[in-house]
Protein backbone atom coordinates (compact mmCIF):
# COMPACT_ATOMS: atom_id res chain seq x y z
CA UNK A 1 0.00 0.00 0.00
CA UNK A 2 1.74 3.32 -1.23
CA UNK A 3 1.32 5.56 1.92
CA UNK A 4 2.64 8.86 0.40
CA UNK A 5 -0.81 9.06 -1.69
CA UNK A 6 -1.83 10.79 -4.58
CA UNK A 7 -0.83 14.16 -6.15
CA UNK A 8 -0.78 17.40 -4.57
CA UNK A 9 -4.41 18.71 -3.88
CA UNK A 10 -6.27 15.53 -5.07
CA UNK A 11 -7.35 14.84 -1.47
CA UNK A 12 -8.77 17.84 -1.36
CA UNK A 13 -10.99 18.02 -4.41
CA UNK A 14 -11.95 14.39 -3.13
CA UNK A 15 -13.09 15.56 -0.23
CA UNK A 16 -15.02 18.16 -1.72
CA UNK A 17 -16.78 15.60 -4.16
CA UNK A 18 -17.74 13.30 -0.93
CA UNK A 19 -19.01 16.39 0.92
CA UNK A 20 -21.19 17.17 -2.29
CA UNK A 21 -22.41 13.49 -2.37
CA UNK A 22 -23.94 13.39 1.66
CA UNK A 23 -23.06 14.87 4.98
CA UNK A 24 -19.84 13.13 6.36
CA UNK A 25 -17.45 12.69 9.25
CA UNK A 26 -13.86 12.31 8.61
CA UNK A 27 -13.26 8.73 9.29
CA UNK A 28 -15.92 7.58 6.60
CA UNK A 29 -14.24 10.08 4.04
CA UNK A 30 -11.06 8.63 5.26
CA UNK A 31 -12.46 4.64 3.81
CA UNK A 32 -13.86 6.39 0.94
CA UNK A 33 -10.63 7.08 -0.43
CA UNK A 34 -9.37 4.23 0.28
CA UNK A 35 -11.61 2.79 -1.53
CA UNK A 36 -11.93 5.33 -4.19
CA UNK A 37 -8.05 3.85 -4.54
CA UNK A 38 -8.28 0.39 -4.52
CA UNK A 39 -6.98 0.46 -0.87
CA UNK A 40 -3.08 2.16 -2.34
CA UNK A 41 -3.89 5.50 -0.83
CA UNK A 42 -4.65 5.78 2.85
CA UNK A 43 -4.93 8.80 4.48
CA UNK A 44 -4.07 9.60 7.74
CA UNK A 45 -6.67 11.73 9.98
CA UNK A 46 -3.89 14.20 10.17
CA UNK A 47 -4.39 14.95 6.31
CA UNK A 48 -8.24 14.95 6.32
CA UNK A 49 -9.37 16.29 9.26
CA UNK A 50 -7.40 19.69 8.43
CA UNK A 51 -8.72 19.88 5.08
CA UNK A 52 -11.98 19.65 6.92
CA UNK A 53 -11.02 22.46 9.45
CA UNK A 54 -9.80 24.46 6.70
CA UNK A 55 -13.17 24.06 4.49
CA UNK A 56 -15.19 24.98 7.51
CA UNK A 57 -12.83 27.80 8.42
CA UNK A 58 -13.06 29.35 4.77
CA UNK A 59 -16.71 28.56 4.65
CA UNK A 60 -16.79 25.65 2.42
CA UNK A 61 -18.42 23.35 4.78
CA UNK A 62 -19.99 23.44 7.74
CA UNK A 63 -20.30 21.16 10.66
CA UNK A 64 -23.89 19.42 11.81
CA UNK A 65 -25.12 17.78 14.43
CA UNK A 66 -26.80 14.71 14.13
CA UNK A 67 -29.06 13.08 16.78
CA UNK A 68 -28.25 9.74 16.30
CA UNK A 69 -24.23 10.28 16.02
CA UNK A 70 -23.59 13.17 18.64
CA UNK A 71 -20.07 12.37 19.22
CA UNK A 72 -18.90 12.37 15.54
CA UNK A 73 -18.25 15.36 13.41
CA UNK A 74 -20.30 15.53 10.29
CA UNK A 75 -19.50 17.95 7.63
CA UNK A 76 -21.48 19.23 4.84
CA UNK A 77 -21.10 20.72 1.62
CA UNK A 78 -22.16 25.13 1.52
CA UNK A 79 -23.13 26.77 -1.26
CA UNK A 80 -19.29 28.55 -1.47
CA UNK A 81 -18.38 24.78 -1.37
CA UNK A 82 -20.38 24.06 -4.46
CA UNK A 83 -18.52 27.07 -5.86
CA UNK A 84 -15.12 26.26 -4.85
CA UNK A 85 -15.82 22.58 -5.99
CA UNK A 86 -16.91 23.76 -9.09
CA UNK A 87 -13.51 25.63 -9.54
CA UNK A 88 -11.51 22.50 -8.26
CA UNK A 89 -13.25 20.05 -10.95
CA UNK A 90 -12.20 22.63 -13.99
CA UNK A 91 -8.45 22.59 -12.17
CA UNK A 92 -8.24 18.43 -12.00
CA UNK A 93 -9.41 18.65 -15.50
CA UNK A 94 -6.14 20.97 -16.73
CA UNK A 95 -3.74 18.02 -13.87
CA UNK A 96 -4.85 14.89 -16.32
CA UNK A 97 -1.49 15.10 -18.02
CA UNK A 98 0.18 15.41 -14.53
CA UNK A 99 -1.54 12.44 -12.98
CA UNK A 100 -0.17 10.32 -16.28
CA UNK A 101 3.32 11.72 -15.53
CA UNK A 102 3.18 10.41 -12.38
CA UNK A 103 1.50 7.46 -12.97
CA UNK A 104 3.82 6.72 -16.22
CA UNK A 105 7.07 7.80 -14.64
CA UNK A 106 6.35 5.49 -11.64
CA UNK A 107 6.33 2.98 -13.77
CA UNK A 108 9.55 3.92 -16.01
CA UNK A 109 11.49 4.09 -12.66
CA UNK A 110 10.03 0.60 -11.72
CA UNK A 111 11.19 -1.09 -15.14
CA UNK A 112 14.67 0.30 -15.46
CA UNK A 113 15.50 -0.53 -11.80
CA UNK A 114 14.56 -3.90 -13.44
CA UNK A 115 16.30 -3.67 -16.33
CA UNK A 116 18.97 -1.09 -15.97
CA UNK A 117 22.43 -3.14 -15.21
CA UNK A 118 23.65 -0.19 -13.13
CA UNK A 119 21.07 -1.00 -10.64
CA UNK A 120 21.47 -3.93 -8.19
CA UNK A 121 18.18 -4.50 -6.15
CA UNK A 122 17.94 -8.01 -4.01
CA UNK A 123 14.91 -10.13 -4.40
CA UNK A 124 13.98 -10.40 -1.03
CA UNK A 125 11.92 -13.34 -0.48
CA UNK A 126 8.32 -12.44 0.09
CA UNK A 127 7.81 -9.45 -1.52
CA UNK A 128 7.49 -7.71 -4.78
CA UNK A 129 10.51 -7.78 -7.24
CA UNK A 130 11.92 -5.47 -9.88
CA UNK A 131 11.58 -8.41 -12.59
CA UNK A 132 9.33 -9.35 -15.76
CA UNK A 133 6.87 -11.29 -13.80
CA UNK A 134 5.79 -8.38 -11.38
CA UNK A 135 6.25 -6.25 -14.38
CA UNK A 136 3.74 -8.00 -16.12
CA UNK A 137 1.53 -7.93 -13.43
CA UNK A 138 1.37 -4.29 -12.95
CA UNK A 139 0.42 -4.02 -17.11
CA UNK A 140 -2.08 -6.75 -16.78
CA UNK A 141 -3.49 -4.82 -13.08
CA UNK A 142 -3.90 -1.52 -15.32
CA UNK A 143 -5.69 -3.85 -18.12
CA UNK A 144 -7.85 -5.28 -15.98
CA UNK A 145 -8.94 -1.76 -14.02
CA UNK A 146 -9.83 -0.40 -17.41
CA UNK A 147 -11.95 -2.70 -18.59
CA UNK A 148 -13.42 -2.84 -15.00
CA UNK A 149 -14.28 1.18 -15.07
CA UNK A 150 -14.88 1.46 -19.15
CA UNK A 151 -16.47 -1.83 -19.16
CA UNK A 152 -14.86 -2.49 -22.54
CA UNK A 153 -12.22 -5.35 -23.42
CA UNK A 154 -8.55 -3.67 -23.48
CA UNK A 155 -7.74 -3.13 -26.64
CA UNK A 156 -3.91 -2.60 -27.61
CA UNK A 157 -3.26 0.64 -29.82
CA UNK A 158 -1.47 0.72 -32.41
CA UNK A 159 -0.55 4.67 -32.39
CA UNK A 160 2.66 6.29 -31.31
CA UNK A 161 2.59 8.41 -28.48
CA UNK A 162 3.31 11.48 -31.44
CA UNK A 163 0.05 10.12 -32.89
CA UNK A 164 -2.36 10.27 -30.31
CA UNK A 165 -1.41 13.26 -29.12
CA UNK A 166 -2.12 14.78 -32.59
CA UNK A 167 -5.51 12.91 -32.94
CA UNK A 168 -6.81 13.83 -30.02
CA UNK A 169 -5.56 17.49 -30.45
CA UNK A 170 -2.99 17.74 -27.50
CA UNK A 171 0.24 20.01 -27.38
CA UNK A 172 3.34 18.02 -26.99
CA UNK A 173 5.02 20.21 -25.36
Amino acid sequence: MRKSGPPKGLIAYLVLELLEEKPRYGYEILKEIKDLSGGHWEPSYGSVYPILYKFEEKGWAERIEREDEPDRKYFQLTDAGADELADRREETAGNAREFVDVILGFYHVYAVIATDERFTVPELEETWHFDEDFSRWIVEQVARHHEHYFDADFDRLAETPEEFYESHGIDDE
